[in-house]
């Protein structure tokens, strides 16, 4: 299925801290990047775990882990966060898992409904269920050198709602997407030593 590429806008942030969704995958990697983005930032916001539906409505961000979709979602829906996901008017960061979790569709995959944050399609298995990981330099607008991404048994888009302004792809579908104050992320910036997605989020997203 073809993607192409949209305009972004510039939505205003909020109060609040930044919050990891805490259920399972790359949690601690995410909590100790946000705290050195906002260090570096000067911002001063507090980053969280989270592992309650009640904890949600007062953040600023929510960040969802890479990890396995499968049993974040399962958490997810145990622990009664669906809907307060859904209805959350922060800012979203969802990288690998988290991709999958925030998608409106999903190639491959019946085993449960996702939260339909923003509007796309995503192939759950893009590079095979066997392959383990890969490199990438990304070409994103406003960052140079480009990003250094990792791939590890990444999802990609294979769909981009009108709505949907693609800030990355390789040939085998888009990577990097923005839709409001939501950014959604195929690979890892966690645990690439590389702080800009972090910062982009906190700078130019909310």
């Amino acid at each position: 299925m073809p993607f192409h590429q949209n305009r972004c806008c510039r939505p205003v942030a909020g109060n609040g801290p930044i919050g990891v969704l805490a259920l399972q995958g790359n949690v601690s990697e995410h909590i100790e990047a946000f705290e050195s983005a906002v260090n570096n930032l000067g911002l001063g916001i507090p980053v969280i775990p989270v592992k309650r539906a009640d904890e949600i409505p007062g953040l600023l961000a929510l960040a969802i882990p890479g990890g396995e979709s499968t049993t974040i979602m399962r958490l997810i829906d145990q622990n009664g966060m669906r809907e307060t996901i859904q209805t959350f008017p922060g800012g979203i960061f969802a990288t690998c898992a988290g991709m999958v979790i925030a998608a409106r569709e999903l190639t491959g995959e019946t085993r449960f409904t996702p939260l339909d944050l923003v509007d796309i399609t995503v192939n759950r298995n893009a590079f095979g269920r066997q392959r383990e990981s890969f490199e990438s330099d990304l070409a994103i607008e406003g960052m140079n050198p480009p990003f250094h991404a990792i791939f590890i048994r990444a999802p990609v888009i294979t769909r981009a709602g009108p709505d949907v302004c693609v800030l990355a792809t390789i040939k085998q579908g888009i990577v990097a997407v923005r839709s409001g104050k939501k950014l959604i992320l195929s690979f890892h910036p966690e645990i690439s030593n590389d702080l800009r997605m972090h910062q982009y989020f906190l700078t130019e997203v909310l």
